[in-house]
């Protein structure tokens, strides 16, 4: 029996080489789940920036300010002003005052905001003034909901718009009725915060989500110590903390930087029904369905028919319109759209249709219906 040795050795080779392919495929590390901060995903309840408001007089306009006698407020509290310097007006005094306007003035204290740290402050007219445009606030009081004073703003406005008018012409760019000041209002007033009361701190997850709450939870207490941390419910994660100002802030510190595995979200379409938008987040999945969309288009069109009396008729001329109304319908071709688990196979999925934004509201909310579409539809 004749045996050739050169096929065996090609024979053995091929074999070897289809085990080490195996080995490779089996030791080859997988691919690591997608990592998510704590940071990212929760913030510490109490630790947050609170609204401030205030009703302010901008001065110094180019006679672009409000019109006294439709916005009588801004003449009181001009009046109100000058009482205070000490200068009082005769009665019935008529104040034409085309530099002045009333403006509402916004700004949010960021969390742990002390006395003496600069803000930036939003102005917006509240009159009608033309523009505030090289205006300068005077010194206006903010309040917090609790009608608290917490700043004090006042400064040169900055108005990001530019406008002119004449004869009868007017151009706008941009908005003139609201501007800004960097640094503009100073805090007066702490707000308190409960970041150092207690033996522990909350942490907020910044959407519902029980698998997240579990995986923040664990992976706290695999960090920091059993029963470190307990996850209350989808949302609120306890957390025991040290009770020294400065070690509650490196421990929180170091907690926000923790990562974990995020769950992957509850699958939502998004519709806007004003501006035919539509967004979907990654877990949006499909199953196999068959679509048809077709087009409806009316076309009507209008004709003036000029009728002409008999002569010496005393009839008059009539002008009518004609309509012409044509209906036509497109064909829809029934369309195979394959099951996909990814959002890249869903988009591929959807743009076989050939469909436009408005149309493809239908065709999600009818696949929705049908049970295809495996995502939450919301309508904004």
């Amino acid at each position: 029996m004749n045996i050739n040795s050169s096929k065996i050795q090609q024979t053995f080779g091929k074999a070897a080489l289809f085990v080490l392919m195996a080995l490779a495929l089996v030791c080859m590390p997988k691919p690591a789940d997608a990592q998510t901060r704590i940071r990212d995903l929760a913030s510490v309840a109490g630790v947050r920036s609170n609204p401030v408001y205030g009703y302010g007089i901008v001065i110094g306009l180019d006679g672009t300010g409000d019109q006294t006698t439709q916005t009588p407020f801004t003449t009181q509290s001009i009046v109100a002003m000058l009482q205070q310097s000490g200068i009082n007006l005769p009665p019935g005094a008529n104040l034409q005052l085309k530099n002045v306007a009333s403006v509402m003035v916004t700004g949010n204290l960021p969390a742990f905001a002390q006395p003496g740290q600069a803000i930036d402050v939003t102005v917006s007219s509240i009159g009608n003034a033309k523009s505030l445009r090289g205006g300068m606030l005077l010194m206006t009081p903010l309040k917090g909901a609790d009608g608290q004073v917490y700043a004090l703003a006042q400064g040169q406005l900055i108005v990001g718009g530019a406008g002119a008018s004449a004869a009868g012409s007017k151009t706008v760019i941009n908005h003139l009725s609201a501007g800004r000041i960097p640094n503009g209002a100073m805090v007066e007033r702490a707000v308190a915060t409960p970041f150092n009361l207690g033996e522990s701190l909350q942490l907020e997850l910044h959407s519902t989500d029980f698998s997240n709450a579990i995986r923040v939870a664990e992976a706290i207490n695999n960090t920091m110590g059993p029963n470190v941390a307990q996850a209350l419910d989808g949302r609120i994660v306890r957390v025991r903390a040290p009770s020294n100002p400065n070690d509650r802030v490196a421990f929180l510190a170091k907690v926000q930087e923790l990562s974990i595995s995020k769950a992957m979200g509850t699958a939502k379409v998004i519709v806007n029904a004003r501006t035919g938008s539509v967004v979907m987040n990654q877990a949006v999945m499909l199953e196999s369905c068959a679509v048809a969309h077709g087009n409806l288009t009316v076309k009507i069109t209008a004709t003036p028919v000029v009728s002409q009396p008999a002569p010496f008729s005393q009839g008059e001329t009539v002008v009518a319109q004609q309509a012409d109304i044509q209906i036509s319908e497109s064909g829809g071709e029934l369309i195979e759209i394959k099951g996909a688990a990814q959002l890249s196979d869903v988009v591929k999925a959807l743009n076989a249709l050939g469909a436009t934004p408005s149309d493809l509201i239908s065709i999600l909310q009818a696949m929705q219906t049908a049970g295809s579409l495996k995502a939450e539809l919301e309508v904004i």
